[in-house]
């Protein structure tokens, strides 16, 4: 059996443990093109010749960037910030408000890491100035990712990493690409807040803005595009036009020790040689997950 490979950051919604069913699904490609890229766990548990791994996170960008041009200078620098005195909560919260108040690319890349191994569940979050502001995780001794990271830094010479919308990740998408997307997931409950839920940064309008252009990209353009979210009422609207498979994933959904349950995931996939179809219209939408 083939080797998995593990994400050198921790990521909520890490597809890790999805790799399996969604390989299984992804067409052979000249080019794997993921507009949401998070920690790259599909990147690095596939074999295209080429990638574009695209994420609107600048931070990430950046790391994901210098970890492909100096993946032994990155080592050497980062580990000295995984010591024991820099595992407890005072340092935490210096080096956070270092980071926050930082321009410097590299430093920030750095520091990027520290806290995602550091703070709490690996979250990364930033408040509505743009200031990172997940708290100190309290762990023991904090994991140091070097072999995870020399991995990835290899496998990176094939990829090219973006930072912009996903709008254009799919307009610079050619026929010869596929196109997998893990977007921030829609609700779980039919009645959940959109209004509050857009704070993270993924409207319900950019929600089936993402299933009308994948479907527009299999069908008039011959790109294949793969999307993974929750399996909902609301996900099956959007995704009528795509040849779905549901799957149980453990997860977990709230902060307390007992919030590891099972969550139903859709996998959609829009191909070529399925007949176009209308993507249902965005008010149907909203009348039928209406509370």
């Amino acid at each position: 059996m083939k080797k998995k490979h593990r994400a050198f950051l921790k990521w909520a919604g890490g597809k890790y443990n999805l790799v399996e069913p969604i390989t299984a699904l992804l067409p052979d490609g000249n080019k794997l093109v993921e507009p949401f890229v998070g920690a790259g766990s599909v990147f690095l548990n596939t074999d295209y010749p080429n990638y574009v791994l695209n994420d609107v996170n600048p931070d990430l960008i950046a790391l994901f960037n210098f970890i492909k041009r100096r993946p032994q200078t990155f080592i050497k620098d980062a580990r000295k910030l995984f010591v024991a005195k820099t595992n407890s909560a005072d340092a935490y919260y210096a080096l956070r408000k270092s980071f926050n108040h930082s321009g410097d690319a590299y430093e920030r890349a750095l520091l990027f890491l520290y806290l995602n191994r550091h703070g709490y569940n690996g979250l990364c979050r930033y408040n509505q100035s743009g200031k990172f502001n997940v708290p100190f995780g309290q762990y023991r001794k904090p994991y140091f990712p070097q072999a995870e990271i020399e991995v990835f830094a290899e496998k990176a010479q094939r990829a090219t990493f973006t930072c912009m919308s996903f709008e254009k990740v799919f307009r610079r998408a050619r026929k010869g690409d596929v196109i997998y997307c893990d977007p921030p997931y829609a609700p779980l409950s039919a009645t959940a807040n959109f209004t509050s839920y857009a704070t993270t940064g993924f409207s319900l309008d950019q929600q089936h803005e993402l299933a009308r252009r994948a479907a527009h990209a299999a069908h008039r353009r011959q790109i294949p595009v793969l999307i993974s979210n929750h399996d909902t009422d609301l996900t099956r609207l959007l995704y009528a036009d795509a040849d779905l498979q549901s799957l149980q994933v453990a997860r977990f959904i709230s902060p307390k020790a007992d919030g590891r349950t099972k969550v139903a995931e859709l996998l959609a996939l829009y191909t070529p040689n399925i007949a176009a179809s209308n993507v249902i219209s965005l008010a149907q939408v909203k009348r039928k997950v209406a509370p």
